[in-house]
């Protein structure tokens, strides 16, 4: 039988535009199922218009319903092809199949027509095109809705074939026709609520017309009229009744199964579409017979489900209106929307501090104290939208205003009396409390886009610091104080740099027009009253060294311009005396550096004012070089009988000068000379203050940079920089010495020529054995140092603990600076063996650095690296011998420790056989060498004294061995020659199995036997000859037994379920995606008695497990492909004790979709 052709001048015209040139009406859409083609071989169909989506969507449907009215059989037959063509699947329903068969009959034939080759369909498709169709499919379902709502679906023909079509569909086992069709269901769900809606509105309205129609007064009554309205009313009751029918169906067919469906997608699309209809038709859908079903999802698994659950209660909770048919829902679910605050996936963890933002906003006693402190603690995350959604919430929590009087009563007042001055009082009490006072910067900016009015009020800040309070008012304390100004300065900087501090974000952005326009705004406001302000606020605070150091950072943030053209030179004079007399006044180290970085920023050259703070500057550091010199004069004469004041006086000037010479070149007063002296006496007679040795070393480490910075052309002389280094080599019996020394190697190394500065040769600095043996011998003594005796006495305090992690801090710094000369092929790379050879013992402590200089060393070269790595199991080995004898115990935890070290080792080479073959090579050519290098003095009947360390060799080449076997080594059996047998016979079968065979079969594989006990077959190597055999088969073991024998927490893999009426077709469909309903988070039922009152028994056909070791169980007794069905007959107690309480915070606590900060 033909169909009807879609004919109307719309879609002729539309398809013409798709790229059908037939012209006047010679294209045909289907013949018994098939889609013609026109001349030009261009198949018309309604999935191809819809997935080019060039045309009208109405127009489309419009004729759609037009062939439909024609011929309704045709029209679905196209509309069924619709579907099964955007599942991706090539085959086609023909009429005769529509006619005759059943929908599992239809699907499992359609099933058989997918392209086994490739998993992707329309809906997962990459590319613009297919996100476009997504949105092309939704529209054209809902279009097709609409335009059919006042007749064709309450023909009960369109509507059940549809439905019955789709619940099939979505049953299936096919992930293509699950995804596909559930999307379409839930589409057609929307759009059906949407008619609903309208029909309730109509009779609504109907009902209002008839009331008002029969009170009239009779004789004023117009019978006829109250007659229409009733049977208008009856008409719209009987069509709301049919699209309940149709919603039930669609909800208990295909939702409640979907829902928990094995693929993210799938549960996403549900639980997306079910928020919608809670909000488009509240009165029906907001209730707890659905709002259950987000509650139990937002304990799912995949991060995208969770995220969509939130976002459907977030367009719920902004209708403040709906509050009260959410509170029910809001006192079971809100400990779990809390915890989502620290969810492992940050889209997530966003939106659930939005979401309780929400909730706030609409009802503060819904949230306890303990609540709130769970979010407060967010704005300190190092994930900038996590935070600023926490800044929102703290701000909405503290610092909006709810009482409008009193804002507009306090709006006429400034200062520490405006309605700022109350709650910047409050942001400091927030920020003490939270105990976090070197994260500032982090609070700031993430109240920066929430709470910018108030952070900008820096007037009212500096008159909190300023003004004495008033009669009556309550004064800061002075750590309100150093916390207020320390929050000040964070702002000035976010003002002015206009971008999020260091460890926020990924780097600076470019900023809008907009922002650049308020980042010159912002700059020049603060500029404009801190030139005023700092100056006082310096003399107030000038003995808190805290505060001045925070204080005099403010400067760089300034526009130094307005200095000269706002005529302000007065307060630029006060502002320099300020600083004269700080750094008159102070020696610590944060303060002299402050000082001498502001020096810096106003001595630049661009500004006119350079010339004025020159001038003040250079007059400063005449006065310290005075009194230095004159002081040092006084201390060598003084010699041992010097006193603390001539200690102190040297001291304290020497710091000063030190930190000046940091950021400015002072190399004009010649201090190396009076540090050269200090240094030399301290090392000639030993009674030099460490104080003062290491700020000379530091001044003279300046000195030497200083002086390589101003050299431009010629050869200087290099005797006077090495007797200037030497300085420094003379003193490395001091921590900060070492570290500078490693400085000066790397500046003054063969990189120093690098860039076309050849002319640099002569500085090049290369340290020679001596002075690398004494580096390596420094590491060896002040980093490999066993702290179990210090942490026994510390234990418990926590100034100690602090203490212990500083000097743990120090201690890597102290490896770092050495791995970088060795990695910079300064120091030789064979030094590295002994650093290597701490891995597994340190490896807690130093085990991402010893890694990553392994990782350098091989890339510079692989040979050296393999010989350094063989280096540092010989060593380790000959300490073992030494403390045990030549006769080692195997078993003992010190040789197992060498052994795995050398496994290490070994997986760092990575799988390449092609790259690490040679360096393999080497590596045990030099271990058979180590092992027969030395004959046993009891003659050649007897082991070489190494020959244990072939154990730990893992390859090697089987002929290099043989170069040192003698035929009486042959055929030894003894247990002292068992290394060397197990090793050789490891070489020629390329396996384990033959060590077991030395071993007499004593012991047998444990893992095997326990494999074999749960039914799987043993695994089967290959035999790899040659250079790589044992090898790779040791780090494929390796791993095998390192999952065996670690537990290393993870998601489990879901047990699958399902409840399809296609289970009798799995043994057809085993190509396929198998169908599963696993949900591992449903709460107990019992729990949820309230929530669950009008079901008699739950709605999960399946009973969902999520018990950690059920899932073990099951996932080994059974096949991925298993499909699970528990016998219906148990009852409601044994389901339930198969779940955890997800109201339970033990449970919450243990759910793996939280992340603890």
């Amino acid at each position: 039988m033909q169909p009807k052709m879609l004919t109307s001048h719309s879609l002729l015209k539309a398809l013409m535009e798709t790229g059908c040139q037939c012209g006047q009406g010679k294209c045909r859409g289907r013949a018994n199922g098939h889609p013609q083609q026109n001349g030009e071989g261009d198949p018309v169909t309604l999935f191809e218009v819809v997935k080019l989506g060039k045309s009208a969507m109405q127009s489309v449907v419009d004729d759609w319903i037009e062939s439909y009215k024609q011929d309704r059989d045709i029209a679905l037959l196209d509309l069924i092809n619709f579907f099964i063509q955007c599942s991706g699947c090539r085959g086609t329903v023909r009429i005769e199949m529509f006619r005759n068969m059943q929908n599992a009959e239809i699907i499992r034939k359609m099933t058989e027509e997918f392209d086994e080759d490739s998993g992707d369909y329309p809906l997962t498709m990459p590319g613009p095109q297919w996100k476009k169709f997504r949105s092309n499919f939704c529209e054209f379902i809902g279009v097709l809705i609409r335009q059919c709502q006042y007749s064709i679906i309450y023909d009960e023909y369109m509507m059940d074939t549809v439905i019955s079509l789709l619940t099939g569909l979505s049953d299936s086992q096919v992930r293509a026709f699950r995804h596909t069709s559930t999307l379409a269901a839930m589409k057609l769900m929307t759009a059906l609520v949407n008619v609903a809606l309208n029909l309730s509105i109509h009779q609504d309205n109907t009902q209002r017309q008839y009331e008002a129609e029969r009170n009239k007064m009779i004789g004023k009554r117009a019978n006829e009229r109250l007659e229409l309205l009733l049977q208008k009313r009856k008409e719209l009751q009987e069509n709301q009744d049919e699209i309940e029918n149709m919603m039930n169906s669609i909800f208990k067919g295909i939702f409640v199964h979907r829902y928990r469906d094995a693929i993210a997608e799938i549960r996403a699309v549900c639980i997306e579409e079910i928020g919608v209809w809670m909000k488009m038709y509240s009165d029906a859908f907001l209730n707890d017979s659905y709002l259950k079903y987000v509650g139990w999802t937002l304990h799912d698994r995949q991060g995208e489900v969770r995220l969509k659950c939130l976002k459907a209660l977030q367009s719920l909770y902004t209708n403040r209106e709906l509050f009260p048919k959410l509170e029910l829902f809001t006192n079971r679910f809100k400990d779990r929307i809390v915890s989502m605050t620290l969810d492992k996936e940050y889209d997530v963890a966003v939106e659930a501090i939005r979401l309780v933002t929400l909730i706030l906003h609409g009802s503060e006693e819904a949230l306890s104290n303990e609540d709130c402190e769970n979010v407060y603690h967010l704005v300190y995350s190092a994930h900038r939208p996590v935070a600023v959604a926490a800044g929102e919430f703290l701000h909405k929590k503290l610092f909006s205003r709810h009482d409008p009087q009193a804002e507009e009563a306090l709006a006429k007042r400034r200062g520490r009396n405006s309605p700022n001055g109350n709650l910047i009082r409050m942001l400091v009490l927030f920020f003490l409390e939270s105990e976090l006072h070197e994260h500032a910067a982090y609070l700031v900016d993430s109240l920066w886009e929430s709470s910018q009015e108030l952070l900008k009020d820096w007037e009212c800040m500096t008159e909190l610091l300023l003004e004495e309070p008033v009669q009556g008012e309550e004064a800061m304390s002075d750590r309100q104080e150093s916390a207020l100004i320390e929050l000040m300065v964070c702002t000035i900087r976010q003002a002015a740099e206009a971008h999020p501090p260091v460890g926020r974000g990924t780097g600076k952005r470019v900023l809008t027009a907009k922002e650049r326009k308020t980042q010159i705004d912002d700059r020049n406001k603060l500029t404009e009253h801190f030139i005023i302000a700092l100056p006082m606020l310096l003399s107030k605070y000038s003995a808190d060294a805290e505060k001045v150091a925070n204080l005099l950072q403010i400067p760089q943030y300034f526009d130094l311009e307005i200095y000269s053209t706002g005529r302000m030179e007065k307060h630029l004079d006060a502002l320099l005396k300020q600083i004269k007399f700080v750094v008159e006044k102070h020696v610590e180290s944060d303060v002299l550096e402050a000082c001498s970085k502001t020096y810096s920023i106003l001595c630049s050259e661009e500004y006119t004012i350079q010339n004025r703070v020159d001038i003040a500057h250079s007059q400063l550091i005449d006065e310290f070089v005075d009194r230095f010199n004159h002081s040092v004069e006084d201390l060598l004469q003084e010699g041992e009988e010097a006193d603390d004041d001539d200690i102190y006086n040297v001291l304290s000037t020497l710091k000063r000068l030190t930190s000046f010479h940091n950021a400015h070149d002072l190399t004009k007063w010649d201090l190396f000379s009076n540090c050269y002296r200090l240094l030399r006496t301290g090392i000639e007679h030993g009674a030099m203050p460490e104080q003062i040795v290491v700020q000379a070393l530091q001044c003279s480490h300046y000195s030497i940079l200083w002086q390589l910075v101003k050299i431009t052309e010629g050869s200087p002389s290099k005797k006077t920089f090495r007797n200037q280094i030497n300085v420094i080599l003379f003193c490395t019996y001091l921590t900060y010495a070492f570290m500078l020394l490693c400085d000066l190697l790397m500046i003054f190394s063969h990189q120093l020529m690098t860039g076309g500065r050849e002319g640099l040769q002569p500085l090049v600095f290369n340290p020679d054995s001596g002075l690398q043996s004494e580096l390596l011998s420094f590491v060896m003594d002040h980093v490999f140092i066993d702290q179990d005796d210090e942490n026994q006495s510390m234990e418990g305090d926590e100034e100690d603990e602090a203490n212990k992690i500083e000097a743990l801090h120090k201690r890597r710094n102290l490896l770092a600076a050495f791995s970088k000369l060795i990695i910079y092929d300064i120091v030789d790379m064979h030094a590295a063996a002994d650093i290597f050879k701490h891995y597994m013992k340190y490896y807690n402590d130093y085990g991402d650095i010893i890694k990553e200089t392994l990782s350098k060393t091989r890339q510079i070269d692989k040979i050296q690296c393999a010989k350094t790595l063989i280096l540092s199991l010989q060593q380790l080995f000959n300490e073992l011998v030494q403390e045990q004898g030549p006769n080692l115990d195997r078993t003992s935890a010190h040789v197992s420790g060498i052994k795995e070290l050398a496994r290490r080792f070994a997986l760092t080479f990575g799988l390449d056989q092609i790259k690490t073959r040679e360096a393999v090579a080497t590596l045990h050519k030099d271990g058979i060498e180590f092992a027969f290098k030395y004959q046993n003095q009891k003659g050649q009947d007897y082991p070489p004294p190494n020959l244990a360390f072939l154990e730990v060799l893992i390859i090697v080449f089987h002929s290099y061995l043989e170069k040192f076997l003698t035929e009486q080594m042959m055929e030894r059996r003894e247990d002292v020659w068992l290394p060397l047998i197990s090793y050789r016979n490891s070489l020629v079968t390329g396996g384990e199995d033959d060590r077991m065979s030395v071993n007499s079969g004593s012991s047998s594989s444990k893992a095997s036997s326990v494999r074999n006990k749960k039914g799987r077959p043993p695994l089967h190597k290959k035999r790899v000859e040659g250079l790589y055999g044992l090898y790779y088969e040791s780090l494929e073991g390796s791993w095998l037994n390192r999952n065996e024998n670690i537990h290393t927490p993870g998601t489990l893999q879901a047990p699958q379920l399902t409840s399809t009426v296609l289970r009798e077709n799995t043994r057809q469909m085993g190509d396929f995606h198998s169908l599963t309903v696993f949900y591992p988070s449903e709460p107990d039922e019992q729990e949820l008695r309230g929530l669950m009152e009008d079901d008699a028994e739950p709605i999960f056909e399946d009973v969902m497990m999520s018990s950690r070791g059920q899932l073990e169980d099951m996932n080994e007794e059974f096949e991925d492909t298993m499909v699970i069905d528990l016998p219906p007959s148990r009852n409601r107690r044994e389901r339930a004790e198969l779940r955890p309480d997800f109201f339970d915070s033990a449970a919450i606590i243990e759910d793996d979709s939280v992340r603890l900060y």
